[in-house]
């Protein structure tokens, strides 16, 4: 997606603050933005530091604007307090990124401010906060940084050159004759100083510049640092707020059943035990279960055990994994829609001297985030409050909307931490959001909604079961000179507000990117895609396409450079000669792994690389056998995600992503039975083991480049790198995940 241009910059208020102060809003507007739309002040904080206030657009117009490069384009607000205290209000959700600090200190770096004087907001639910670029308040697509780089930056420096015009007006001087220090404005000519502290008021009176100069890079002294993470001590000390702290006066508590299978719908109820168990208060019969409500989590489940509920079955009630597998195995062998087409492949196939091919299978997906789904609902006779650990405000304020018939702004979503989203808590539909809305209305008290780990493994969304299918051909001089993909699987979009603009002449992009894009240089290269249209919800996963097509790409690309006997990472550079950031993480990854250099002879290297989210990570696997199971011990490295605002961020990122992607390399796998999910929570939905994390060292590529995403791309390049390891290892190719010990015994290619 493209960045529309920013043409000019509005700096809408500039007001006292509750208790003194200085606070600025700003907004974004491309030229043909309408004029004259206020900008909001903020909002008291509530618990945990989330923030709440009614907001604007809904669903559907958020879609809209994210296709057409938002005509409103709002952005943060900062406010300096009496107390020199620097509030940074973050538009962005929190998941554990780290991304609270992070954008904190781009402001914090034009503000010049003192970091131990600077804290954070979550904002509000108005339109001041949406994505600069998406136009909706939404945190996905490791987009944050690279969004909000600019324009926070943009807000700090003005909010600094109010305070410095704030000392020169009270000190009768020019204020050129002006700079600063962490926190201070100083005169140098006079030795004169005064905190921002006490220059907040008088700053928030003076008339708001509208094109402040920037810092030249070369003197930051924040971005580019490793700085401490301002989120950590709430979290620490136990106080930091996630949706399942909120409580509210009166507030009950509710769980819903679903239908076994999807699609089902409830066609009786016999509640007479339910109402039975101690604490249950009502049943409510709702658009896609049977909610239990109760004084407390305990006694709804009990209550929900004992429910009675008969189910319409749904269409695809004999669905399973296995005949998908076979189905899509067999549509792979067919012409799909081309989604990239570079030469006559099938010409060069079939003058091919040799030719190899290999079918690679990935499984469904849960997102399974440590902190299971909840929000709390309260109805207000003019909208609603909601509180929840969302990535989708805007969506959400829509779907809300549209279930008690007010206004989208009359919806206000009070964001909290979250405690893990990979994607889950931005859904097109809001389904947890909706129920929970629902049971509000139908008991008319405050509801704290929680799916349970089983509800949402059971009944949530998915990553799409995929199936890669590829082909490779070699000339006479035994040279690569042809290379097919087919990929079959789900659309992620597809019958959503987003399809109209994610998906083009039948291609949904994100099912073929990492396939369609690969940057090797192959003489005749054809990507072909079937879209599938089975009975289960998907959904973006962490990564998204990249998470299927990178294990095939570079699975394959490995079993190119063996049956030419040449080097993995020698063919791979040799395939990217004059591509600098792909050779760059390449390159240094190879050199801190040791590529080359001897292993115990019970252990091996695998290696791949991967751009996704405008980023560029390589990974080195090194693994072993232990007890006929395979071991990684170490993982090395190396990332491009230009200009790095917190390298601490960026560690713990790939870091995150490197035990996700081990988790479900090794371990997870949503099977299907009868319609019916087969796994319920972690006993046989696996999650990796902290005594099987491996050592994970990360390098970091330094540039001047505009800052890229980091949260996603470190997981799509692990799988291939552990396979391929297991490879050069075992002799055993892997192309089915997870990975399962008896496929790396004996010798031969594997599944």
């Amino acid at each position: 997606m493209t960045t529309p241009a920013l043409a000019r910059r509005d700096f809408l208020k500039a007001s006292v603050a509750v208790g003194g102060g200085l606070l600025i809003g700003f907004r974004w507007l491309t030229s043909d933005a309408a004029a004259g739309i206020d900008a909001g002040v903020g909002a008291p904080a509530v618990a945990g530091g989330a923030a709440g206030a009614a907001g604007l657009a809904g669903a559907a117009a958020g879609a809209a604007a994210a296709k057409h490069a938002a005509q409103f384009m709002p952005n943060a607000f900062v406010r300096v307090g009496t107390d020199g205290r620097v509030t940074v209000i973050i538009n962005k959700a929190e998941m554990g990124q780290g991304v609270t600090t992070s954008l904190a200190m781009l402001l914090a770096e034009e503000l010049d401010a003192d970091w131990s004087r600077v804290g954070f907001e979550l904002a509000p639910s108005t339109p001041e906060y949406g994505d600069p670029i998406y136009g909706m308040q939404m945190t996905g697509g490791s987009t944050s940084i690279a969004h909000m780089f600019e324009p926070l930056r943009h807000a700090g420096a003005t909010a600094r050159a109010l305070l410095v015009a704030a000392a020169a007006q009270s000190w009768g001087c020019a204020a050129g004759e002006c700079s600063t220090e962490p926190g201070v404005v100083v005169h140098a000519a006079s030795g004169r100083r005064a905190s921002y502290g006490d220059l907040a008021t008088a700053a928030a009176a003076l008339p708001v510049p509208t094109d402040v100069p920037l810092k030249d890079p070369a003197s930051f002294r924040i971005i580019g640092k490793a700085m401490p993470r301002l989120d950590t001590p709430a979290k620490v000390a136990g106080t930091a707020i996630f949706a399942l702290d909120v409580t509210r006066p009166g507030m009950l508590v509710a769980v819903v059943a679903h239908p076994p299978v999807f699609g089902g719908k409830v066609r009786s109820v016999n509640s007479e035990k339910t109402l039975a168990v101690p604490g249950v208060k009502q049943v409510v019969t709702i658009g896609n279960g049977v909610a239990v409500v109760a004084t407390g989590f305990w006694a709804a489940k009990r209550g929900r055990d004992v429910l009675q509920v008969e189910w319409d079955p749904a269409s695809d009630a004999s669905l399973s994994s296995a005949a998908l597998h076979e189905s899509y195995r067999a549509l792979s062998r067919t012409p799909g829609l081309v989604a990239r087409k570079e030469g006559d492949a099938a010409a060069a196939l079939a003058a091919a001297a040799r030719t190899i091919e290999a079918d690679y299978e990935l499984p469904y997906l849960a997102h399974a985030p440590m902190e299971p789904l909840s929000c709390v609902v309260e109805l207000r006779p003019d909208g609603c409050d909601i509180w929840a650990g969302s990535q989708f405000q805007t969506v959400d304020q829509g779907a809300a909307a549209a279930v008690i018939g007010c206004k989208p702004e009359q919806v206000a979503v009070h964001t909290t931490f979250l405690g893990g989203g990979f994607g889950r808590r931005a859904n097109p539909v809001s389904d947890y959001i909706v129920e929970g809305v629902q049971v509000a209305a139908a008991v008319g008290a405050p509801v704290k909604l929680i799916w349970s780990r089983e509800d949402d493994l059971r009944g949530g969304y998915y990553r799409p079961l995929w199936h890669n299918r590829l082909r490779a051909g070699f000339d006479t001089r035994g040279a690569l000179s042809a290379w097919t993909h087919t990929v079959v699987g789900q659309s992620i979009v597809a019958g959503t507000v987003f399809e109209a603009f994610m998906v083009k002449d039948g291609i949904d992009d994100t099912s073929v990117e990492g396939a369609a894009d690969i940057p090797y240089a192959i003489p005749a290269l054809q990507v072909e895609l079937h879209t599938t249209q089975p009975d289960v919800p998907t959904l973006w996963w962490r990564s998204v396409g990249h998470s299927h097509t990178a294990f095939a790409v570079e699975s394959f690309m490995d079993e190119v450079a063996h049956a030419l006997g040449e080097d993995p990472l020698a063919l791979r550079r040799r395939l990217l000669a004059g591509k600098p950031r792909w050779l760059g993480v390449l390159d240094l990854a190879a050199k801190h792994a040791g590529w080359g250099t001897p292993l115990p002879h019970d252990r091996a290297r695998g290696i791949a690389v991967h751009h996704s989210f405008n980023s560029w990570v390589a990974h080195v696997a090194e693994v072993s056998m232990q007890d006929g199971k395979p071991r990684v011990h170490k993982v090395v490295s190396a990332v491009d995600c230009g200009r790095v605002v917190n390298p601490d961020t960026v560690v713990a990122q790939v870091q995150g992503a490197v035990g996700f992607g081990l988790t479900t390399a090794l371990y997870s796998a949503i099977t299907l039975q009868d319609g019916r999910v087969e796994q319920s929570n972690f006993h046989d939905y696996r999650m990796l083991r902290m005594h099987e994390m491996p050592e994970v060292e990360v390098h970091i590529v330094p540039s001047e480049e505009p800052a890229t995403g980091i949260g996603e791309p470190g997981v799509p390049p692990v799988a291939p790198a552990v396979c391929n390891a297991l490879f050069a290892l075992t002799g055993r190719r892997i192309r089915k995940l997870p990975i399962r010990p008896e496929d790396l015994a004996g010798e031969g290619s594997a599944r």
